[in-house]
Protein backbone atom coordinates (compact mmCIF):
# COMPACT_ATOMS: atom_id res chain seq x y z
CA UNK A 1 0.00 0.00 0.00
CA UNK A 2 1.39 3.40 -0.96
CA UNK A 3 1.83 6.06 1.70
CA UNK A 4 -0.66 8.94 1.25
CA UNK A 5 0.75 12.31 0.28
CA UNK A 6 0.10 15.24 2.63
CA UNK A 7 -1.90 18.24 1.48
CA UNK A 8 0.22 20.84 -0.38
CA UNK A 9 -0.06 23.43 2.42
CA UNK A 10 1.22 20.94 4.99
CA UNK A 11 3.96 19.69 2.65
CA UNK A 12 5.58 23.14 2.63
CA UNK A 13 5.91 23.03 6.43
CA UNK A 14 7.87 19.79 6.44
CA UNK A 15 11.68 19.79 6.70
CA UNK A 16 13.19 19.99 3.23
CA UNK A 17 16.04 17.66 2.25
CA UNK A 18 17.92 18.25 -1.02
CA UNK A 19 19.78 15.26 -2.48
CA UNK A 20 22.56 15.44 -5.07
CA UNK A 21 22.59 12.42 -7.37
CA UNK A 22 19.95 9.81 -8.28
CA UNK A 23 22.24 6.81 -7.88
CA UNK A 24 21.17 3.85 -5.73
CA UNK A 25 22.17 5.54 -2.47
CA UNK A 26 20.41 8.80 -3.30
CA UNK A 27 17.23 7.03 -4.40
CA UNK A 28 17.17 4.82 -1.28
CA UNK A 29 17.69 7.81 1.02
CA UNK A 30 15.02 9.81 -0.81
CA UNK A 31 12.47 7.00 -0.43
CA UNK A 32 13.04 6.62 3.30
CA UNK A 33 13.07 10.34 4.08
CA UNK A 34 9.88 10.95 2.11
CA UNK A 35 8.20 7.99 3.81
CA UNK A 36 9.16 9.52 7.14
CA UNK A 37 7.51 12.82 6.28
CA UNK A 38 10.27 14.99 4.82
CA UNK A 39 9.88 17.05 1.67
CA UNK A 40 12.58 15.71 -0.64
CA UNK A 41 14.05 17.22 -3.81
CA UNK A 42 16.52 15.11 -5.78
CA UNK A 43 18.82 16.68 -8.41
CA UNK A 44 20.46 14.50 -11.05
CA UNK A 45 22.91 15.86 -13.62
CA UNK A 46 21.98 13.25 -16.23
CA UNK A 47 18.71 12.62 -18.00
CA UNK A 48 18.12 9.24 -16.32
CA UNK A 49 18.12 7.89 -12.78
CA UNK A 50 20.45 5.19 -11.48
CA UNK A 51 23.93 6.69 -11.63
CA UNK A 52 26.25 3.78 -12.36
CA UNK A 53 23.26 1.47 -11.79
CA UNK A 54 21.38 2.55 -14.91
CA UNK A 55 20.32 0.98 -18.18
CA UNK A 56 22.07 1.76 -21.45
CA UNK A 57 19.78 1.49 -24.48
CA UNK A 58 21.29 0.80 -27.90
CA UNK A 59 19.69 0.97 -31.34
CA UNK A 60 18.05 -2.27 -32.34
CA UNK A 61 16.57 -3.09 -28.94
CA UNK A 62 19.70 -4.00 -26.97
CA UNK A 63 19.86 -3.16 -23.26
CA UNK A 64 22.91 -3.18 -21.01
CA UNK A 65 23.63 -2.48 -17.38
CA UNK A 66 26.17 0.33 -17.18
CA UNK A 67 27.82 -0.87 -13.98
CA UNK A 68 26.54 -3.52 -11.52
CA UNK A 69 25.02 -6.55 -13.24
CA UNK A 70 23.44 -8.48 -10.36
CA UNK A 71 21.97 -8.10 -6.91
CA UNK A 72 23.43 -9.69 -3.82
CA UNK A 73 21.79 -9.91 -0.40
CA UNK A 74 18.46 -8.36 -1.50
CA UNK A 75 17.08 -8.43 2.06
CA UNK A 76 18.26 -4.85 2.67
CA UNK A 77 16.55 -3.55 -0.45
CA UNK A 78 13.38 -5.51 0.36
CA UNK A 79 13.29 -3.88 3.80
CA UNK A 80 13.77 -0.41 2.31
CA UNK A 81 10.85 -0.94 -0.08
CA UNK A 82 8.72 -2.33 2.76
CA UNK A 83 9.48 0.68 4.97
CA UNK A 84 8.10 2.87 2.17
CA UNK A 85 4.83 0.97 1.75
CA UNK A 86 5.98 -0.96 -1.32
CA UNK A 87 7.12 -4.49 -2.18
CA UNK A 88 10.29 -5.07 -4.17
CA UNK A 89 8.93 -8.13 -5.97
CA UNK A 90 5.79 -6.21 -6.98
CA UNK A 91 7.97 -3.51 -8.58
CA UNK A 92 10.58 -5.65 -10.34
CA UNK A 93 10.96 -9.39 -10.85
CA UNK A 94 14.11 -10.77 -9.21
CA UNK A 95 15.44 -14.00 -10.76
CA UNK A 96 17.70 -16.14 -8.57
CA UNK A 97 20.50 -17.64 -10.66
CA UNK A 98 21.81 -21.20 -10.46
CA UNK A 99 24.58 -21.48 -11.40
CA UNK A 100 25.41 -18.10 -9.93
CA UNK A 101 28.31 -17.77 -12.36
CA UNK A 102 30.82 -19.86 -14.25
CA UNK A 103 34.50 -19.60 -13.35
CA UNK A 104 37.03 -20.56 -16.01
CA UNK A 105 40.55 -21.05 -14.68
CA UNK A 106 42.93 -20.65 -17.59
CA UNK A 107 45.58 -23.33 -17.86
CA UNK A 108 48.62 -23.93 -20.03
CA UNK A 109 47.96 -24.79 -23.69
CA UNK A 110 44.22 -24.27 -23.35
CA UNK A 111 43.82 -26.79 -20.53
CA UNK A 112 41.17 -24.79 -18.69
CA UNK A 113 39.27 -25.89 -15.60
CA UNK A 114 35.63 -24.83 -15.23
CA UNK A 115 33.62 -24.44 -12.03
CA UNK A 116 29.90 -23.70 -12.11
CA UNK A 117 29.32 -22.03 -8.74
CA UNK A 118 26.01 -23.10 -7.24
CA UNK A 119 24.27 -22.24 -3.96
CA UNK A 120 23.45 -25.95 -3.60
CA UNK A 121 26.32 -26.81 -1.27
CA UNK A 122 26.30 -30.54 -2.03
CA UNK A 123 26.64 -29.81 -5.75
CA UNK A 124 29.25 -27.15 -5.02
CA UNK A 125 31.30 -29.68 -3.05
CA UNK A 126 31.08 -32.10 -5.99
CA UNK A 127 32.17 -29.38 -8.42
CA UNK A 128 35.17 -28.47 -6.25
CA UNK A 129 36.04 -32.14 -5.75
CA UNK A 130 36.38 -32.51 -9.53
CA UNK A 131 39.12 -29.84 -9.53
CA UNK A 132 40.71 -30.09 -6.07
CA UNK A 133 39.45 -33.15 -4.15
CA UNK A 134 41.08 -32.12 -0.87
CA UNK A 135 39.24 -28.77 -0.77
CA UNK A 136 35.64 -30.00 -0.95
CA UNK A 137 35.63 -30.59 2.80
CA UNK A 138 36.36 -26.91 3.46
CA UNK A 139 33.13 -25.54 1.99
CA UNK A 140 30.78 -26.04 4.93
CA UNK A 141 33.38 -24.97 7.47
CA UNK A 142 33.88 -21.79 5.44
CA UNK A 143 30.13 -21.18 5.47
CA UNK A 144 29.79 -21.78 9.22
CA UNK A 145 32.70 -19.51 10.11
CA UNK A 146 31.52 -16.72 7.81
CA UNK A 147 27.99 -16.95 9.15
CA UNK A 148 29.50 -16.06 12.53
CA UNK A 149 31.71 -13.42 10.91
CA UNK A 150 28.72 -11.70 9.32
CA UNK A 151 26.99 -11.50 12.68
CA UNK A 152 30.17 -10.03 14.17
CA UNK A 153 30.46 -7.57 11.27
CA UNK A 154 26.87 -6.31 11.52
CA UNK A 155 27.73 -3.50 13.97
CA UNK A 156 30.15 -2.10 11.37
CA UNK A 157 27.56 -2.33 8.58
CA UNK A 158 24.49 -1.02 10.34
CA UNK A 159 25.57 2.12 12.19
CA UNK A 160 27.63 5.23 11.55
CA UNK A 161 31.14 5.78 12.83
CA UNK A 162 31.13 9.49 13.57
CA UNK A 163 34.34 9.51 15.63
CA UNK A 164 37.30 7.24 16.30
CA UNK A 165 35.77 6.37 19.68
CA UNK A 166 32.89 4.62 17.92
CA UNK A 167 35.36 2.00 16.66
CA UNK A 168 36.22 1.01 20.24
CA UNK A 169 32.81 -0.07 21.48
CA UNK A 170 32.55 -3.45 23.30
CA UNK A 171 30.77 -5.15 20.37
CA UNK A 172 33.42 -3.96 17.91
CA UNK A 173 36.23 -5.19 20.15
CA UNK A 174 34.49 -8.57 20.57
CA UNK A 175 34.22 -8.88 16.78
CA UNK A 176 37.98 -8.70 16.17
CA UNK A 177 38.52 -12.44 16.71
CA UNK A 178 36.10 -13.11 13.83
CA UNK A 179 37.17 -10.27 11.55
CA UNK A 180 40.95 -10.89 11.77
CA UNK A 181 41.80 -7.39 10.51
CA UNK A 182 45.51 -8.23 10.35
CA UNK A 183 44.95 -10.87 7.63
CA UNK A 184 44.08 -10.52 3.97
CA UNK A 185 41.35 -12.46 2.16
CA UNK A 186 43.59 -14.98 0.36
CA UNK A 187 45.58 -15.69 3.53
CA UNK A 188 42.41 -16.26 5.54
CA UNK A 189 41.02 -18.65 2.90
CA UNK A 190 44.09 -20.88 3.26
CA UNK A 191 42.42 -22.18 6.42
CA UNK A 192 39.83 -23.86 4.19
CA UNK A 193 41.27 -24.32 0.69
CA UNK A 194 44.77 -25.33 -0.40
CA UNK A 195 44.30 -25.03 -4.18
CA UNK A 196 44.84 -21.42 -5.34
CA UNK A 197 42.07 -21.81 -7.92
CA UNK A 198 39.52 -22.66 -5.24
CA UNK A 199 40.72 -19.76 -3.13
CA UNK A 200 40.15 -17.54 -6.18
CA UNK A 201 36.61 -18.92 -6.49
CA UNK A 202 35.91 -17.59 -2.99
CA UNK A 203 37.98 -14.41 -3.25
CA UNK A 204 37.61 -12.87 -6.72
CA UNK A 205 34.58 -11.10 -5.18
CA UNK A 206 37.01 -8.55 -3.71
CA UNK A 207 36.90 -7.08 -7.22
CA UNK A 208 33.40 -5.87 -6.30
CA UNK A 209 35.38 -3.41 -4.15
CA UNK A 210 38.02 -2.90 -6.84
CA UNK A 211 40.62 -4.64 -4.67
CA UNK A 212 42.97 -7.59 -4.83
CA UNK A 213 42.30 -10.64 -2.60
CA UNK A 214 45.95 -10.37 -1.56
CA UNK A 215 45.48 -6.83 -0.21
CA UNK A 216 41.83 -6.78 0.85
CA UNK A 217 41.14 -7.23 4.60
CA UNK A 218 39.95 -10.72 5.49
CA UNK A 219 36.61 -9.50 6.84
CA UNK A 220 35.51 -9.34 3.18
CA UNK A 221 35.39 -13.11 2.82
CA UNK A 222 31.76 -12.44 3.72
CA UNK A 223 31.19 -11.31 0.11
CA UNK A 224 31.37 -14.82 -1.31
CA UNK A 225 29.54 -16.17 1.75
CA UNK A 226 26.63 -13.83 1.04
CA UNK A 227 26.37 -15.19 -2.50
CA UNK A 228 26.06 -18.79 -1.35
CA UNK A 229 23.91 -18.04 1.70
CA UNK A 230 21.41 -15.60 0.15
CA UNK A 231 21.77 -15.97 -3.62
CA UNK A 232 22.77 -13.99 -6.71
CA UNK A 233 19.82 -12.28 -8.40
CA UNK A 234 19.16 -10.82 -11.83
CA UNK A 235 16.37 -8.22 -12.00
CA UNK A 236 14.35 -8.79 -15.16
CA UNK A 237 15.29 -5.94 -17.47
CA UNK A 238 18.65 -5.44 -15.76
CA UNK A 239 19.79 -3.64 -12.64
CA UNK A 240 18.61 -0.35 -14.07
CA UNK A 241 15.07 -1.69 -13.64
CA UNK A 242 15.59 -1.55 -9.87
CA UNK A 243 16.72 2.08 -10.03
CA UNK A 244 13.64 2.89 -12.11
CA UNK A 245 11.43 1.07 -9.58
CA UNK A 246 12.98 3.06 -6.74
CA UNK A 247 12.30 6.29 -8.62
CA UNK A 248 8.66 5.25 -9.13
CA UNK A 249 8.17 4.57 -5.43
CA UNK A 250 9.96 7.80 -4.51
CA UNK A 251 7.68 9.70 -6.88
CA UNK A 252 4.58 8.17 -5.30
CA UNK A 253 5.87 9.36 -1.92
CA UNK A 254 6.16 12.89 -3.25
CA UNK A 255 9.89 13.10 -4.01
CA UNK A 256 10.54 15.72 -6.68
CA UNK A 257 13.13 14.26 -9.08
CA UNK A 258 14.84 16.86 -11.26
CA UNK A 259 16.75 15.33 -14.18
CA UNK A 260 19.28 17.18 -16.33
CA UNK A 261 19.91 19.37 -13.27
CA UNK A 262 23.62 19.51 -12.40
CA UNK A 263 24.38 21.08 -9.01
CA UNK A 264 26.83 23.98 -9.03
CA UNK A 265 27.66 23.99 -5.30
CA UNK A 266 26.43 23.32 -1.79
CA UNK A 267 25.75 26.63 -0.03
CA UNK A 268 26.77 27.28 3.58
CA UNK A 269 26.23 29.69 6.43
CA UNK A 270 29.49 29.16 8.29
CA UNK A 271 29.88 25.40 8.30
CA UNK A 272 26.16 24.68 8.09
CA UNK A 273 24.73 23.58 4.75
CA UNK A 274 21.80 25.79 3.74
CA UNK A 275 20.96 24.35 0.33
CA UNK A 276 22.16 24.08 -3.26
CA UNK A 277 22.85 26.29 -6.23
CA UNK A 278 21.43 24.51 -9.26
CA UNK A 279 22.03 26.03 -12.68
CA UNK A 280 22.10 29.54 -11.24
CA UNK A 281 19.08 29.04 -8.97
CA UNK A 282 19.30 28.72 -5.18
CA UNK A 283 17.39 25.87 -3.51
CA UNK A 284 17.09 26.31 0.27
CA UNK A 285 17.17 23.11 2.34
CA UNK A 286 17.25 22.04 5.98
CA UNK A 287 19.69 19.26 5.10
CA UNK A 288 21.74 18.28 2.04
CA UNK A 289 22.74 14.74 1.07
CA UNK A 290 25.56 14.26 -1.44
CA UNK A 291 25.28 11.02 -3.42
CA UNK A 292 27.69 12.10 -6.17
CA UNK A 293 31.06 10.31 -6.42
CA UNK A 294 32.98 11.61 -3.41
CA UNK A 295 36.42 12.18 -4.95
CA UNK A 296 34.89 13.97 -7.93
CA UNK A 297 32.18 15.97 -6.19
CA UNK A 298 33.58 17.06 -2.84
CA UNK A 299 36.30 19.34 -4.30
CA UNK A 300 33.79 20.87 -6.72
CA UNK A 301 30.77 21.32 -4.46
CA UNK A 302 32.13 21.92 -0.94
CA UNK A 303 34.69 24.67 -0.17
CA UNK A 304 38.11 23.32 0.71
CA UNK A 305 38.19 25.48 3.85
CA UNK A 306 35.27 23.48 5.27
CA UNK A 307 36.92 20.10 4.63
CA UNK A 308 39.82 19.89 7.04
CA UNK A 309 39.45 16.12 7.45
CA UNK A 310 39.02 15.60 3.69
CA UNK A 311 40.79 18.55 2.11
CA UNK A 312 41.75 18.65 -1.56
CA UNK A 313 45.23 17.48 -0.55
CA UNK A 314 43.83 14.56 1.49
CA UNK A 315 41.53 13.50 -1.34
CA UNK A 316 44.41 13.66 -3.78
CA UNK A 317 46.68 11.43 -1.69
CA UNK A 318 43.96 8.95 -0.69
CA UNK A 319 44.04 5.41 -2.07
CA UNK A 320 41.55 4.43 -4.76
CA UNK A 321 40.20 1.26 -6.34
CA UNK A 322 41.14 0.03 -9.77
CA UNK A 323 39.18 1.13 -12.81
CA UNK A 324 37.48 -0.92 -15.51
CA UNK A 325 37.57 -1.11 -19.29
CA UNK A 326 34.09 -1.85 -20.63
CA UNK A 327 32.62 -3.08 -23.90
CA UNK A 328 28.84 -3.24 -24.43
CA UNK A 329 28.23 -5.39 -27.49
CA UNK A 330 24.98 -6.00 -29.31
CA UNK A 331 25.70 -9.23 -31.18
CA UNK A 332 23.79 -11.31 -33.71
CA UNK A 333 23.28 -14.85 -32.46
CA UNK A 334 23.27 -16.60 -29.10
CA UNK A 335 26.16 -18.05 -27.09
CA UNK A 336 25.14 -21.24 -25.26
CA UNK A 337 28.76 -21.76 -24.17
CA UNK A 338 28.40 -18.72 -21.89
CA UNK A 339 26.58 -18.74 -18.57
CA UNK A 340 24.65 -15.66 -17.47
CA UNK A 341 27.86 -14.57 -15.66
CA UNK A 342 31.26 -15.92 -16.71
CA UNK A 343 34.64 -14.99 -15.20
CA UNK A 344 37.84 -15.87 -17.03
CA UNK A 345 40.70 -16.03 -14.53
CA UNK A 346 44.01 -15.66 -16.29
CA UNK A 347 46.87 -18.02 -15.63
CA UNK A 348 48.70 -14.73 -15.00
CA UNK A 349 46.15 -13.56 -12.40
CA UNK A 350 48.65 -12.46 -9.78
CA UNK A 351 50.81 -10.78 -12.40
CA UNK A 352 47.69 -8.93 -13.61
CA UNK A 353 47.17 -7.59 -10.11
CA UNK A 354 50.78 -6.47 -9.80
CA UNK A 355 50.51 -4.69 -13.15
CA UNK A 356 47.30 -2.91 -12.13
CA UNK A 357 48.80 -1.90 -8.77
CA UNK A 358 51.81 -0.49 -10.64
CA UNK A 359 49.55 1.53 -12.96
CA UNK A 360 50.23 -0.72 -15.96
CA UNK A 361 47.58 -2.05 -18.34
CA UNK A 362 47.58 -5.87 -18.01
CA UNK A 363 48.79 -7.71 -21.11
CA UNK A 364 46.97 -11.04 -20.54
CA UNK A 365 44.03 -9.83 -18.46
CA UNK A 366 41.36 -11.64 -16.51
CA UNK A 367 37.87 -10.54 -17.44
CA UNK A 368 34.17 -10.84 -16.73
CA UNK A 369 31.44 -11.25 -19.34
CA UNK A 370 27.70 -11.07 -18.77
CA UNK A 371 25.35 -12.88 -21.17
CA UNK A 372 21.99 -11.85 -19.70
CA UNK A 373 19.82 -13.42 -22.40
CA UNK A 374 20.77 -16.76 -20.83
CA UNK A 375 18.11 -15.86 -18.22
CA UNK A 376 16.32 -12.78 -19.54
CA UNK A 377 15.13 -12.55 -23.15
CA UNK A 378 14.18 -8.88 -22.71
CA UNK A 379 17.81 -7.71 -22.85
CA UNK A 380 18.23 -8.19 -26.63
CA UNK A 381 16.14 -8.69 -29.81
CA UNK A 382 15.11 -12.27 -30.65
CA UNK A 383 18.09 -14.34 -31.77
CA UNK A 384 20.58 -11.69 -30.55
CA UNK A 385 22.70 -11.16 -27.44
CA UNK A 386 23.64 -8.15 -25.32
CA UNK A 387 27.15 -8.95 -24.09
CA UNK A 388 28.75 -6.90 -21.32
CA UNK A 389 32.52 -7.19 -21.04
CA UNK A 390 34.51 -5.83 -18.07
CA UNK A 391 38.30 -5.90 -17.68
CA UNK A 392 39.97 -4.57 -14.49
CA UNK A 393 42.60 -1.94 -15.37
CA UNK A 394 44.48 0.81 -13.46
CA UNK A 395 42.72 3.99 -12.43
CA UNK A 396 43.91 7.32 -13.80
CA UNK A 397 46.69 7.60 -11.27
CA UNK A 398 48.63 5.49 -13.78
CA UNK A 399 50.31 6.81 -16.93
CA UNK A 400 48.11 5.12 -19.54
CA UNK A 401 46.93 7.34 -22.38
CA UNK A 402 43.52 5.80 -23.03
CA UNK A 403 42.87 7.89 -26.12
CA UNK A 404 45.81 6.01 -27.66
CA UNK A 405 45.50 2.68 -25.83
CA UNK A 406 41.76 2.07 -26.19
CA UNK A 407 41.74 0.61 -29.75
CA UNK A 408 44.64 -1.71 -28.98
CA UNK A 409 43.16 -2.87 -25.68
CA UNK A 410 39.76 -3.41 -27.25
CA UNK A 411 41.40 -5.99 -29.50
CA UNK A 412 43.22 -7.56 -26.56
CA UNK A 413 39.91 -7.94 -24.72
CA UNK A 414 38.09 -9.43 -27.71
CA UNK A 415 40.96 -11.82 -28.39
CA UNK A 416 40.83 -13.00 -24.77
CA UNK A 417 37.23 -14.13 -25.35
CA UNK A 418 38.55 -16.84 -27.64
CA UNK A 419 39.58 -18.68 -24.46
CA UNK A 420 35.83 -18.99 -23.80
CA UNK A 421 35.08 -20.32 -27.28
CA UNK A 422 34.01 -17.01 -28.84
CA UNK A 423 36.09 -17.18 -32.02
CA UNK A 424 33.83 -15.40 -34.52
CA UNK A 425 32.44 -12.66 -32.30
CA UNK A 426 33.70 -9.55 -34.11
CA UNK A 427 31.94 -10.28 -37.38
CA UNK A 428 28.62 -10.55 -35.52
CA UNK A 429 28.78 -7.24 -33.60
CA UNK A 430 25.87 -5.01 -34.61
CA UNK A 431 26.26 -2.23 -32.04
CA UNK A 432 29.10 -1.37 -29.68
CA UNK A 433 29.96 1.08 -26.94
CA UNK A 434 33.27 1.41 -25.12
CA UNK A 435 33.90 2.96 -21.69
CA UNK A 436 37.50 3.51 -20.55
CA UNK A 437 38.81 4.95 -17.25
CA UNK A 438 38.88 8.33 -18.97
CA UNK A 439 35.18 7.98 -19.85
CA UNK A 440 34.40 7.05 -16.23
CA UNK A 441 36.04 10.32 -15.13
CA UNK A 442 34.91 12.69 -17.87
CA UNK A 443 31.47 11.36 -18.81
CA UNK A 444 30.30 9.69 -15.60
CA UNK A 445 32.02 11.99 -13.04
CA UNK A 446 33.99 9.25 -11.27
CA UNK A 447 37.02 10.60 -9.44
CA UNK A 448 40.31 9.31 -10.92
CA UNK A 449 38.21 6.89 -12.98
CA UNK A 450 38.25 4.64 -9.87
CA UNK A 451 35.07 2.71 -10.59
CA UNK A 452 34.71 1.34 -7.05
CA UNK A 453 35.57 4.56 -5.19
CA UNK A 454 38.01 4.86 -2.30
CA UNK A 455 39.94 1.70 -1.54
CA UNK A 456 38.73 -0.38 1.41
CA UNK A 457 42.01 -0.81 3.26
CA UNK A 458 41.91 -0.62 7.05
CA UNK A 459 42.85 3.07 7.18
CA UNK A 460 40.00 4.01 4.84
CA UNK A 461 37.17 2.20 6.62
CA UNK A 462 34.76 2.97 9.46
CA UNK A 463 35.50 6.42 10.90
CA UNK A 464 38.57 6.74 8.65
CA UNK A 465 36.24 6.90 5.64
CA UNK A 466 34.33 10.13 4.84
CA UNK A 467 31.55 10.05 7.40
CA UNK A 468 27.81 9.80 6.80
CA UNK A 469 27.31 13.04 8.71
CA UNK A 470 30.11 14.70 6.79
CA UNK A 471 33.22 15.67 8.74
CA UNK A 472 33.64 19.34 9.77
CA UNK A 473 30.18 20.39 8.55
CA UNK A 474 26.62 20.55 9.86
CA UNK A 475 23.61 19.64 7.80
CA UNK A 476 25.65 17.92 5.06
CA UNK A 477 25.46 14.15 4.77
CA UNK A 478 26.95 11.52 2.43
CA UNK A 479 25.64 8.35 0.81
CA UNK A 480 27.29 6.10 -1.77
CA UNK A 481 30.40 4.00 -2.15
CA UNK A 482 32.70 6.82 -1.04
CA UNK A 483 31.34 6.93 2.50
CA UNK A 484 30.81 4.37 5.27
CA UNK A 485 30.13 1.41 5.01
CA UNK A 486 31.59 1.37 1.45
CA UNK A 487 31.06 0.11 -2.09
CA UNK A 488 28.82 -2.59 -3.50
CA UNK A 489 25.05 -2.32 -3.86
CA UNK A 490 23.92 -3.99 -0.59
CA UNK A 491 26.47 -1.95 1.36
CA UNK A 492 25.43 1.28 -0.37
CA UNK A 493 21.78 0.55 0.47
CA UNK A 494 22.75 -0.07 4.09
CA UNK A 495 24.69 3.20 4.03
CA UNK A 496 21.55 4.97 2.75
CA UNK A 497 19.64 3.59 5.73
CA UNK A 498 22.33 4.88 8.09
CA UNK A 499 22.37 8.33 6.52
CA UNK A 500 18.57 8.61 6.29
CA UNK A 501 18.27 7.75 9.97
CA UNK A 502 20.84 10.38 10.92
CA UNK A 503 18.94 13.03 8.94
CA UNK A 504 15.66 11.92 10.48
CA UNK A 505 17.11 12.10 13.98
CA UNK A 506 18.70 15.50 13.37
CA UNK A 507 15.53 17.03 11.85
CA UNK A 508 13.04 15.34 14.14
CA UNK A 509 11.47 13.26 11.36
CA UNK A 510 10.00 9.82 12.21
CA UNK A 511 12.52 7.07 11.48
CA UNK A 512 11.32 4.73 8.73
CA UNK A 513 13.78 1.84 9.13
CA UNK A 514 15.29 0.36 12.27
CA UNK A 515 18.86 -0.54 11.25
CA UNK A 516 19.61 -1.92 14.73
CA UNK A 517 22.23 0.74 15.13
CA UNK A 518 23.13 2.00 18.55
CA UNK A 519 22.15 5.54 19.49
CA UNK A 520 24.85 7.99 18.55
Amino acid sequence: MNAPLPAPALRQQRPHVAIIGAGPGGLAAAMQLAAGGARVSLYEKDGVVGGRTRTLHAEGGYRFDLGPTFFLYPRILEEIFASCGATLQDEVEMLRLDPQYRLVFEGADGANATLDATPDLARMEDAIRAIAPQDAQGVRRFMEDNRAKLEAFRPALERPFLSAAHMMTPDMLRSLKHLRPHKMVDADLRRYFSDPRIRLAFSFQTKYLGMSPFKCPSMFTILSFLEYEFGVFHPRGGCGAVSEAMARVAGRLGVEIHLDSPVDRVTFDGNRATGLDVQGRHVAADAVIMNADFAHAAPRLVPNALRKAWSDAKIDRARYSCSTFMLYLGVEGRFPQLAHHTILLSQEYQRNIRQIDAGEIPDVPSLYIQNPVASDETMAPPGHSALYLLVPVPNLRGDADWAQEAPRFRQVALDRLKALGLHDLESRIRTERMVTPQHWRDEFAVGYGATFNLSHDLLQMLSFRPRNRFNDTRGLYLVGGGTHPGSGLPVIYEGARITAKLVQQDLGIPVTVDTSMAAQ
